[in-house]
């Protein structure tokens, strides 16, 4: 087995702890990964928290991995040691069933295999990114192009694509409104993508505390929802909602503002459910939908999209010994835009 250094929970409430993890030796098809950085989560914060269901501790989160190879399994043809790549939400699914044949795994019928607080096919409990090293298998590592810095690269392998699917999917575009609610890790990553793909983007945040950050980043509007104005002024505008807020809100007041064959997307997280009135859909042809991740194609489309566009987040790079308050601050919506691990710093205490 390859030993790593992590940091992991021990417990819901944490905090964490430096502790040593075991990877798994490679077989034919495996890349060794060194971590260079890892992005932080909001999923992380409630995956460790048992808010999406039970999970297994000691616990080491993260899935915006990105690093370099330093070995390969003996039949790997995609990757060579010293290849810059990246890991994401995934690490293996069942290869058989329509959705994995179709090019769509993160969708797998029997269940894809999580980064980390899942069960792989060898049996073992997966461990995530805020680690030295990860052993994966080359069909869910992707490349990360030469222009895109490691520590940038890392929150395209969740923010990016789980922004990038759903505004691909619904066609955001030259002609289209898109609004995007939430101006956090996620949200501002689909202010940037929309814009690069040519679509009119509009913010929805709480305030317009982060007006000027929203202009700057690409959106063409921006405005306050704790300004009841906002709801009237813009009713059945947007040809696409992407809905980036893992907390509760009222969905119909924004459905409201669907045109006719509008669609709002969820792609925050929500632990509690949240009522839809039908009247809300019927009388213009709305839908609402929800979309997770993307598949390993459009993980690598993106990060190619994002190289040829010069989209990058925002991010703020910390050492291991941050993590703790990283995670405070980011429950505090406190950070501009994404928390990145540098793990070189691992073995601080």
């Amino acid at each position: 087995m390859i030993r790593a250094n992590a940091r992991a929970v021990f417990n819901p409430e944490g905090p964490f702890q430096l502790t040593t993890i075991e990877r798994r030796d490679l077989q034919p098809h495996d890349v060794l990964i060194e971590i260079k950085y890892a992005g932080i989560c909001h999923s992380d914060i409630h995956t460790a928290r048992g808010e999406w269901g039970e999970v297994q501790y000691p616990l080491v989160p993260g899935h915006e991995i990105a690093g370099i190879v330093t070995q390969v399994g003996s039949e790997v043809t995609k990757f060579a040691v010293g290849d810059r790549v990246g890991v994401g939400c995934m690490v293996d699914s069942c290869g058989e069933c329509d959705s994995c044949r179709n090019g769509d795994e993160q969708y797998c019928l029997n269940g894809n295999v999580g980064t980390y607080a899942a069960i792989d096919k060898y049996g073992q409990y997966t461990q995530g990114g805020y680690s030295t090293h990860i052993v994966v298998t080359e069909g869910f590592v992707v490349r990360i192009p030469d222009s895109i810095p490691l520590d940038k690269a890392a929150p395209l392998l969740c923010a990016g694509i789980t922004t990038y699917s759903p505004l691909r999917h619904w066609g955001a575009g030259p002609g289209k409104k898109v609004a995007v609610v939430g101006m956090g890790g996620l949200g501002h990553m689909a202010v940037k993508l929309a814009h690069a793909m040519g679509a009119e983007v509009t913010v929805l945040s709480q305030t317009l505390k982060k007006k000027e950050d929203g202009l700057r980043l690409g959106a063409d509007h921006y405005y306050a929802t704790s300004d009841p104005e906002t709801f009237q002024k813009l009713a059945s505008s947007f040809d696409l909602i992407v809905n980036t807020v893992s907390a509760k809100i009222d969905l119909n007041v924004y459905l409201s503002l669907l045109a006719v064959d509008g669609t709002m997307v969820n792609v925050g997280a929500p632990p509690e459910p949240m009522p839809v009135q039908v009247f809300s859909l019927i009388p213009y042809r709305r839908s609402f939908a929800g979309s997770v991740i993307g598949s390993i194609r459009e993980t690598q489309e993106m990060l190619d999209f994002c190289a040829e566009h010069g989209v990058a987040p925002e991010i703020e790079v910390i050492s291991a010994n941050q993590i703790d308050e990283a995670w405070k601050r980011v429950l505090a919506s406190d950070v501009r835009y994404r928390f990145v691990i540098d793990i070189s710093t691992m073995e601080n205490e």
